[in-house]
């Protein structure tokens, strides 16, 4: 179930991933490396501190996925696009299951609860900084002010301070990515946004 939901997941960042690379006015391949850093680039980075094989290596289907979103979006890009409402909703699901198992998954290497959550946070925002950094543009993530690394922070929170508790498995992921994906809805739904600094005012 877990493999099935990931899949779930590096689809839905991979659309978003390959959606960027049509704005930029790339080509296929470029879209295609888009697709594979959005969808992958968070749990490669995480594998990688936890030195370990890369899930992203273990099995075909996680380079498949990316390659199957890139050519939806590279022929049907602009039904894609219209879509966007609901692909932002399965963005959010992506988001809070990703902050949850990788925070999981850092527990049980041995990483400190603290350790642990910045590594799930790490898991389901590292892929979007570095398909906006490969596209030549500041991340999404520094700029646009929308609460989207705030849910993956207390979602890895909640994880991390469950699996202390010696709560664990699919109910503790489950509810910590529920978590994170109610606050990222939330967030969509009621337009909040992180403060600026003191004095600063919204252009």
């Amino acid at each position: 179930m877990n493999n099935v939901l990931d899949l779930v997941g590096i689809f839905v960042f991979a659309l978003s991933g390959a959606l960027v690379g049509v704005r930029r006015r790339l080509d296929v391949v470029g879209m295609a490396v888009l697709a594979e850093m959005t969808a992958l680039g968070g749990g490669i980075a995480r594998d990688l501190i936890l030195n370990v094989r890369p899930a992203a290596f273990s099995s075909i289907g996680y380079v498949v996925v990316p390659v199957l979103a890139t050519v939806i979006v590279f022929f049907w890009h602009p039904q894609v696009e219209r879509v966007i409402p609901a692909v932002n909703v399965l963005d959010a699901a992506g988001l809070g299951l990703f902050c949850a198992v990788g925070t999981e998954k850092a527990m049980y290497f041995g990483l400190t609860p603290l350790h642990a959550a910045l590594l799930g946070v790490i898991t389901a925002v590292g892929g979007g900084i570095l398909r906006d950094v490969l596209a030549g543009q500041i991340p999404t993530l520094l700029y646009d002010r929308q609460l989207y690394a705030v849910p993956a922070m207390l979602g890895s929170a909640v994880m991390a301070l469950l699996y202390t508790l010696n709560l664990h498995g699919w109910p503790a992921t489950l509810a910590a990515a529920l978590l994170a994906f109610g606050l990222r809805i939330a967030a969509m739904r009621l337009r909040l946004r992180a403060p600026l600094a003191r004095g600063v005012t919204s252009e």
